[in-house]
């Protein structure tokens, strides 16, 4: 997937998750319309997280010279490419690092205690999600609105940070799945063993496309990374983050539009 096509899965996956809207959200962890409207700012970011094994990825750009050589570091250490950085593992290694920035706090005469680690990573990750939607033209004005929405959960609404962690794995398993719908596929669950289908049944129509010869699985709906059909799924969940955005502004300024059971 584009990294377009993965910000938009990430906020999409949230509004689903978090939100009210009705038969369009599952709203399995509601939240307030603060919480949703940044979670899903968060997690459009954190969709772009396993890409950072790329060198020219969009995380790989966000920093002058510092992005791209973390980009080279994890693109070494997880092996390259749709590798450790696309897997069960490092799924879980995101979701622990996530959890230990909740621990990252500064105490404070005038504000109490401020959760400045979530704070710093709501931040960044909206800097990411909002550069790689094209909501923004520099990577300046990004980190600038990073650090604005960073700074005021941080200062003005703290209780909102519980769900930070959740939206850092929700988004990047958002972008596990939307990969496992493209023909490239992910190395599996059970990276770094990788095992390949058997000689005979690498020619089996379907089961070929499913089970690729070098070990990696995928559902390939959406074709190559940046088909129609890619473009296509990733304007539909525009639409749809859309009208959770504004039932959510709407609730943010006291207007009901549904009943809530």
């Amino acid at each position: 997937m584009m990294g377009m096509t993965h910000a938009t899965s990430g906020a999409a996956a949230w509004i689903a998750i978090t939100g009210t809207l009705p038969y369009l959200t599952i709203g399995a962890y509601p939240l307030d319309p603060v919480g949703v409207l940044a979670g899903a700012a968060v997690c459009a970011g954190a969709a772009l997280l396993p890409d950072a094994d790329h060198h020219s990825a969009t995380i790989a750009q966000s920093v002058p010279l510092l992005g791209r050589a973390s980009a080279e570091v994890v693109e070494t250490l997880s092996g390259g490419h749709r590798h450790g950085a696309h897997s069960l593992v490092g799924a879980a290694l995101v979701a622990l690092g996530a959890w230990a920035l909740t621990l990252l706090t500064l105490t404070t005469a005038q504000f109490g205690t401020l959760a400045v680690g979530a704070g710093i990573g709501t931040a960044a990750l909206t800097c990411f999600g909002l550069k790689a939607r094209g909501f923004v033209r520099t990577w300046w004005l990004a980190w600038m609105l990073g650090a604005l929405l960073g700074a005021f959960i941080v200062v003005f609404a703290p209780e909102q940070l519980a769900w930070f962690p959740l939206a850092v794995t929700l988004g990047f398993a958002a972008h596990l799945a939307g990969d496992f719908l493209t023909t490239g596929g992910l190395p599996g669950l059970l990276w770094p063993w990788v095992p390949r289908p058997p000689e005979a049944l690498r020619p089996v129509p379907v089961l070929n496309r499913m089970w690729l010869p070098n070990g990696y699985v995928a559902l390939p709906l959406l074709g190559d990374t940046g088909s129609l059909r890619e473009t296509l799924f990733g304007a539909a969940l525009g639409l749809y983050c859309y009208a959770g955005f504004a039932n959510e502004g709407l609730r943010l300024i006291g207007i009901q539009l549904f009943a809530l059971g």
